[in-house]
C-alpha cells in the first residue's frame, strides 16, 4: 500500500527545497526556477495558496530527489 502524499503549496514547496539545498535561479511569470549543485533542476508554479496537484508534486519529487517524509517534515 502507498503512502499518501501530504497537500503542500508552493510556498511551502520552496521552504523544502531551500532546507534541502536548492537555490532560486531565475523566475519567468508565474514559475520560479530552483537548481541544486549537483545539476537537479525543477520549475515550481507560484499560485497564490493554491496547493500544488498531485501529478505535478509527484514529478517535482523525481526532479529533486525529494521523499515523502521531506514533505511531511514541513
Amino acid at each position: 500500500m502507498s503512502r499518501k502524499h501530504p497537500k503542500v503549496n508552493a510556498r511551502q514547496l520552496i521552504k523544502i527545497l531551500e532546507q534541502k539545498g536548492f537555490t532560486f535561479s531565475r523566475q519567468s511569470g508565474s514559475h520560479a526556477i530552483y537548481i541544486y549543485e549537483e545539476g537537479l533542476r525543477t520549475t515550481v508554479p507560484i499560485h497564490g495558496k493554491k496547493e500544488l496537484g498531485i501529478g505535478l508534486l509527484k514529478q517535482i519529487m523525481k526532479d529533486t530527489d525529494l521523499s515523502i517524509e521531506d514533505l511531511e517534515n514541513l
